[in-house]
């Protein structure tokens, strides 16, 4: 079957928009049509029909277009009762006629928006110089490179070629590219010519690279980019990176940089731009993965008690297949150290010739000698992370062959084994800073008061666990073992205890122990007592492994423990499917090194969270994830896939995992039959309440009768996407990346109330236009403490007013300039300039700071359409003047407050025992504090953000307008006088690290 024609030039969507085609039209009064719409043959009007109107009434004439915007960015769109149905992508609204009025479209799909949308703009752009689009097409910077590509091929000099020298020829420009489909390529348009010879001229080379080559969603946005040319210069791509890809500090010189690197054509390197295919290349570089580079390297602070921090952790790590049958194998500990895992286990048992064996004590043959094995260990122990390695004993031996275990680990660990006394005087752990290079031996230990050579200690090892599960009498006591002192005192930080319940361990635990929970168990605590589980764990480590129902080491959930703080998680390493890929996500935030930070909700002495939360986390401010998934590339037919030949049909699922609220997937429609280049053009929100425990997990599936099949995943915590266009590498079943097969898409993080991240997410959005929610504070019933938290509600609502005033006010601007609320204000400027300067290129407004604030003030009269957007413009500007100079004064209030209620932190059980409240009624009491507590800190941090946030905007804003030649022109006197007010900014920047605003 002859290929499906592709848009590959400007000229394909004029053609298309030419033979026309049926759009819905959308009007005010929630009225929708369906009208054929047609382009002129001389290109210089839009028709419809039918329609009441005489039929040159029913037309748009292209000059009278003043812009055109894709996605439901108008009032029509904003206020039709109808337009929840309305997909965004298929969306379009061409403005037109001095009164900025719209015509508002939508289309069966969003290629077809997309064609209309960029042929449109080309016209506009072009609609002051004769169009000759046919020949034009022929004469781009891309054909011109095809030609000497084909030249220096053609050996013979005489403009032909052999199809196979052509089939090679493109797949080496293109090696993703299947032999089959350029074949099928060339006698397709041999076949249009009525051509019987099969040798390729060079016209027909161009062609048929064009067609294979060209991928329409690319293009489109390169249109986009370019301001209608068909490819960038190093303007355009400035803008892009800064405005789209949310990239700071970016020159002139690294665009030429970037360009010299992929573009294709020697005349395009030379001149400075970037054609499609340089720009395909660019796209696809690493330069524009998903993953933010910065969490490439260790980002996070290492200086905290090592119960702060997640740790990567394996069970019975000598496996590499399950648990019933696997035999001990050395790559078990080799793939897991590799893979920077900090916790490993060793299940340790008498072996011949009084040498220690490890062994799988469900299946002992093929038993590993224990000292080949922590020679391995030692080898690789810092290969792929500097922090500290924790090894599990589980201790099955001979006192006799203890001390075998003991004289190898001290010979071959020597002074990398951790085992310092850990001081009563202290209350946390050390930190893993203090502890790099150090291996920690997590074991059992003889009583610290008795001064004896060997004694009995309890047993609770997984083994056990089953024997007791698995017996009739579930409450028998568990067994004891003998334990020698040289084994104990190895052991310092990581002392093994049993749990009994969170009253005894808050009292009776020391720092330094650690309990292992099973699966069951710790499940059951998550759900009855999700807060005390977070408290307890925000001083000693907890070590959870999987149920010993899983014989065939499949894998727990480990988000479910890391909600309520759980440090060690151990995952059967061997058993790859979802719970492996969280697993493996979660561990790349933090230079990939084994440890990460928990959020600040869950370390802070005094904090209330609860992993059952239904909605937004106290003092957290919940963010919108904006995900549109535009394509895929490669896909390969799933392994083992059922006898459809080669066709697939994927769709992409779209998984959020977190807390429980934020938990939801959402998926595309299916592509029918194609893995090369599938368009999905479909976008989704996310709202993300706690964002810092947030992973995204993208799944490519093929669509299949008996059962939807595995193609390929990619998943990333949220703190780690970069905005904008990004491709994701997909990766297999077993976790490979696999070669050219990714996921085109674009990404946006905007918050729902103020905050957020710096400049990468700090775009905004409002959603919905409810009433405005305040987060309250609660009652202690402590009218001492409550008295002082009274204090502190007025400045939280003028706090969360000043945050909300400004996101709306952004909204509006957004709005008015024809944005989503995903557009940054970089964007807002760039779209305000193409209209605010005239044909001329005078500006109609001028950049005015006042007192470091960037006013537009207009020059002479303007329509009434602009008034409106210098009026909201003016608001906005406004609204963060209040805050940044407010900011500081409202921040001290509320920490004033917190700091007043937690010099009463210690005394509240007094307190509370004074008031006459005791058992349920205190812990409550003390639970309301813990919340507004964590209510104050949380908002105070909210309102510093929103401050730095501003200050980054103003700054922003100013750069924007000065690039967009909306300052005073000729004048190096305002030019100066704006890089002094920016050095302004820049100075109010300053000194917030400290702490104070």
């Amino acid at each position: 079957m002859p290929s499906e024609k592709k848009i590959s030039s400007a000229s394909d969507c004029i053609s298309f928009m030419q033979a026309g085609c049926e759009l819905k039209k959308v009007r005010p009064n929630s009225r929708i049509y369906n009208r054929f719409f047609t382009l002129d043959p001389d290109l210089q009007a839009l028709r419809w029909e039918p329609s009441k109107k005489d039929l040159e009434k029913a037309k748009l004439d292209i000059s009278a277009i003043k812009e055109i915007r894709l996605g439901k960015n108008t009032e029509t769109f904003r206020n039709n009762g109808l337009a929840d149905q309305i997909s965004e992508d298929c969306a379009l609204s061409v403005i037109h006629g001095e009164n900025y009025e719209s015509l508002d479209l939508v289309a069966n799909s969003a290629d077809v928006a997309n064609i209309w949308v960029s042929g449109l703009r080309y016209l506009v752009s072009r609609s002051k110089q004769p169009l000759d689009l046919m020949e034009s097409s022929h004469n781009t910077p891309r054909f011109a490179w095809l030609k000497t590509v084909f030249e220096a091929a053609d050996v013979d000099g005489n403009g032909i070629m052999l199809e196979d020298t052509s089939v090679e020829l493109i797949k080496k420009l293109n090696p993703t590219l299947k032999e089959s489909k350029i074949r099928l390529k060339f006698k397709e348009i041999q076949k249009n010519k009525e051509k019987l010879t099969t040798r390729v001229t060079k016209e027909e080379f161009c062609e048929a690279f064009s067609e294979l080559c060209t991928r329409p969603e690319v293009y489109f946005l390169l249109v986009q980019i370019s301001k209608n040319k068909e490819y960038l210069d190093a303007n355009d791509l400035m803008l892009f990176l800064e405005a789209e890809q949310g990239v700071t500090h970016i020159t002139e010189e690294m665009c030429l940089d970037i360009i010299r690197r992929y573009e294709l054509s020697q005349e395009g390197r030379l001149k400075g731009f970037l054609a499609i295919d340089g720009f395909t290349q660019y796209l696809l570089s690493p330069e524009c993965d998903i993953f933010d580079p910065e969490h490439k390297k260790v980002v996070q602070d290492m200086t905290q008690p090592l119960s702060h921090y997640y740790i990567n952790a394996s069970h019975n790590t000598y496996l590499i297949e399950d648990q019933l049958r696997g035999p001990a194998d050395i790559n078990g500990y080799v793939r897991a150290l590799k893979m920077s895992c900090r916790s490993i286990e060793l299940d340790i048992c008498d072996g011949p010739d009084n040498e220690p064996i490890i062994c799988n004590r469900n299946n002992m043959t093929s038993p590993l000698s224990f000292r080949s094995v922590i020679e391995v260990i030692n080898k690789l122990a810092f290969y792929a992370s500097d922090y500290p390695l924790i090894l599990c004993l589980g201790n099955h031996c001979s006192v006799q062959q203890q001390k075998v275990v003991v004289q190898h680990m001290k010979r071959i660990f020597g002074n990398k084994l951790y085992t310092e006394t850990p001081l009563s005087s202290e209350a946390y752990l050390p930190s893993p800073e203090k502890l790099k290079m150090k291996i920690i031996v997590k074991g059992k230990k003889l009583p610290c008061d008795q001064d004896i050579l060997e004694g009995e200690v309890t047993d609770e090892d997984e083994e056990a666990e089953i024997s007791r599960r698995l017996s009739e009498d579930f409450s028998r006591e568990p067994k004891l073992i003998w334990l020698c002192k040289e084994l104990s005192d190895l052991v310092s930080i990581c002392k093994s205890v049993q749990y009994k319940d969170f009253e005894t361990s808050m009292k009776a635990q020391n720092y330094w122990e650690i309990c292992s929970f099973s699966e069951a168990e710790a499940s059951r605590i998550a759900n009855e007592y999700p807060e005390d589980f977070v408290n307890y764990n925000k001083k000693f480590l907890s070590r959870v492994y999987p149920s010993a129902m899983r014989i065939d080491s499949s894998n727990l959930n480990p988000q479910d423990f890391w909600n309520c703080g759980c440090q060690i998680v151990a995952m059967n390493y061997q058993t790859p499917g979802p719970m492996m890929d969280l697993h493996t996500g979660w561990f790349l935030q933090n230079g990939e090194c084994g440890y990460v930070l928990r959020p600040s909700v869950m370390r802070d002495e005094v904090s209330y969270f609860s992993a059952n939360t239904k909605g937004i986390v106290p003092g957290v401010s919940p963010q919108v994830l904006h995900v549109k998934i535009i394509s895929g590339q490669n896909f390969p037919k799933p392994k083992g896939a059922c006898a459809k030949g080669d066709v697939i049909d994927p769709y992409v699922c779209i998984e959020i995992h977190g807390i429980p609220a934020d938990c939801t997937e959402q998926r595309t429609k299916t592509v029918q039959q194609n893995s090369d280049n599938p368009i999905f053009d479909e976008s989704f929100e996310f709202q993300i309440n706690l964002p810092e425990l947030a992973m995204i997990r993208f799944v490519v599936l093929d669509d299949d009768y008996i059962g939807d099949e595995f193609i390929g995943q990619y998943t990333i915590p949220l703190e780690c996407l970069q905005p904008g266009y990004r491709h994701i590498p997909l990766r297999s079943f077993v976790g490979d990346i696999m070669e050219h097969v990714t996921l085109f898409v674009h990404i946006a993080i905007t918050n729902r109330s103020g905050g957020g991240k710096a400049q990468k997410r700090s775009l905004s959005v409002r959603i919905g236009k409810k009433a405005r929610e305040y987060t309250m504070l609660r009652n202690t019933g402590l009218k001492t403490i409550d008295d002082i938290f009274k204090l502190a509600v007025h400045p939280l609502r003028e706090a969360t007013d000043m945050r909300e005033n400004i996101q709306n006010a952004m909204v509006s601007v957004k709005e008015l300039c024809g944005l989503p609320p995903i557009a940054s204000l970089k964007q807002c400027i760039l779209t305000l300039s193409s209209r605010l300067v005239s044909s001329e290129n005078t500006p109609s407004v001028t950049l005015c700071m006042k007192d470091a604030f960037p006013y537009l003030e207009p020059l002479g009269t303007m329509p009434d359409v602009q008034k409106k957007v210098l009026a909201a413009y003016d608001l906005m500007i406004q609204e963060s003047r209040v805050l940044i100079e407010t900011a500081d004064i409202i921040h001290d209030k509320i920490v004033q407050c917190q700091k007043a209620g937690m010099e009463f932190h210690e005394e509240l059980h007094n307190l509370g025992t004074k008031e006459g409240l005791k058992g349920r009624k205190l812990s409550k009491a003390i639970e309301s504090f813990a919340w507004n507590i964590t209510v104050l800190k949380g908002q105070g941090d909210l309102l510093k953000n929103a401050k730095n946030e501003a200050l980054e905007n103003m700054k922003q804003i100013q750069l924007a307008c000065l690039s967009c030649g909306l300052s005073k022109t000729g004048s190096g006197h305002a030019d100066a006088k704006s890089k002094r007010c920016l050095e302004a900014i820049q100075e109010k920047d300053t000194g917030d690290e400290n702490g104070r605003l």
